[in-house]
């Protein structure tokens, strides 16, 4: 159950910080209005908050593997909402990252 909330709060995070910068990224970039600029600082804020909520108490650890997640999220996210395609190398450097998230975060510890 540990490990099925670790996940969920490092997705939810994902969402929060990538959906923050893309929305800053609109604002500024593509010249969006400027609510796009403060929904995504709030976002990002949010996402601050999020990685407090996971059960490791160590924030190395916890961002550290969270990196992994936000490169698999970031691609993910580019797929769905801006149409990007990764190639089998944007793929495979993803599925490493998340082998390190799981390395991290969940390796029998002592």
């Amino acid at each position: 159950m540990m490990i099925v909330r670790s996940l969920l709060l490092f997705s939810l995070a994902a969402i929060a910080e990538i959906g923050g910068a893309w929305l800053v990224w609109q604002g500024v970039r593509e010249h969006r209005c400027g609510w796009w600029i403060g929904a995504g600082i709030i976002a990002l804020g949010l996402y601050g908050f999020v990685a407090t909520l996971q059960p490791d108490t160590n924030f190395g650890r916890i961002l550290a593997a969270y990196g992994g997640v936000f490169v698999a999220g970031s691609l993910a996210w580019g797929m769905i909402l801006d149409g990007f395609r990764p190639d089998r190398w944007d793929i495979a450097g993803a599925l490493i990252c998340l082998l390190g998230v799981a390395v991290i975060m969940y390796a029998p510890r002592t």
